[in-house]
């Protein structure tokens, strides 16, 4: 940091197992990637390349280099793993993973209809081969999932080897957690919480309203995903209590008097 200021919360320092920061690349050039780090790349643990982006983008191995050199992990958006399952080619996905080296792999199935057991199968077969986070919650703002399904879901995907589970929101907030005005589904979350750990979740929350209510919900070191590059910053302010939205959660004004 720039300067000293006390009374913070504290935050994991990286590599972390909470407080993971999950930026969302929809396209960026080398050059913008190269800024995004420059100015972010501190508060980012992770970055997906949005749903298939991959495949369109023309820049794809120099992108991956930009972030291997600043030691930030990048992974496939699960659109595209879902892109391939529908055509069954399964085991051409596992080698471009291969090809581009990628560490981590992202299983969804919120635009196809998959057994769940299916989708079970394919994170045990991968978890042999990158790290795996898999994702919970469909992209079809009619699809209402009850709480207890989220859980089961989410503790199935656990047991057969993700090392995290993904709440779906997509990239605007307005599915799967969030009511299409972007309001949370404060009940559905607090509900999987009795049940799943919260280091073990990564909260999609893309918009600034939905980020302060997790963090005021869990703390400065709650996990979420989706956030724009531009706003990687602004969260980490809000998780520090360093934005008016947040500025009086962390702090006790007794101790400071």
């Amino acid at each position: 940091m720039n300067y000293t200021l006390n009374h913070l919360p504290e935050r994991d320092a990286k590599p972390r197992e909470k407080g993971y920061t999950m930026a969302m690349d929809k396209g960026l050039s080398i050059r913008e990637v190269e800024d995004f780090i420059e100015v972010a790349g501190e508060y980012v643990d992770i970055v997906k390349l949005g749903w298939s982006t991959s495949y369109v983008v023309p820049n794809l191995q120099g992108k991956l280099d930009v972030y291997k050199a600043a030691g930030i992990p990048v992974y496939f958006g699960g659109t595209l793993f879902e892109a391939f399952i529908i055509r069954n080619k399964f085991d051409e996905y596992r080698r471009i993973l291969d090809k581009y080296e990628l560490q981590y792999a992202e299983v969804s199935d919120g635009s196809i209809e998959l057994p769940h057991e299916d989708k079970c199968n394919y994170i045990r077969t991968l978890a042999e081969q990158v790290t795996v986070l898999s994702e919970v919650g469909s992209k079809d703002d009619q699809k209402i999932i009850p709480p207890y399904k989220w859980i089961s879901l989410m503790q199935a995907e656990l047991d057969a080897g993700a090392w995290k589970v993904i709440g779906e929101a997509r990239e605007g907030g307005n599915v799967g957690l969030f009511r299409s005005t972007g309001e949370v589904r404060s009940g559905l979350v607090e509900e999987i919480l009795t049940k799943i750990p919260f280091e073990k979740i990564i909260w999609e929350a893309p918009q600034k309203e939905q980020q302060v209510w997790f963090v005021k919900l869990l703390g400065a070191n709650v996990n979420l995903g989706n956030i724009s590059p531009k706003e990687v910053v602004p969260l980490e302010t809000i998780r520090l209590g360093l934005r008016g939205d947040t500025f009086l959660h962390f702090i006790n004004l007794n101790e400071v008097q």
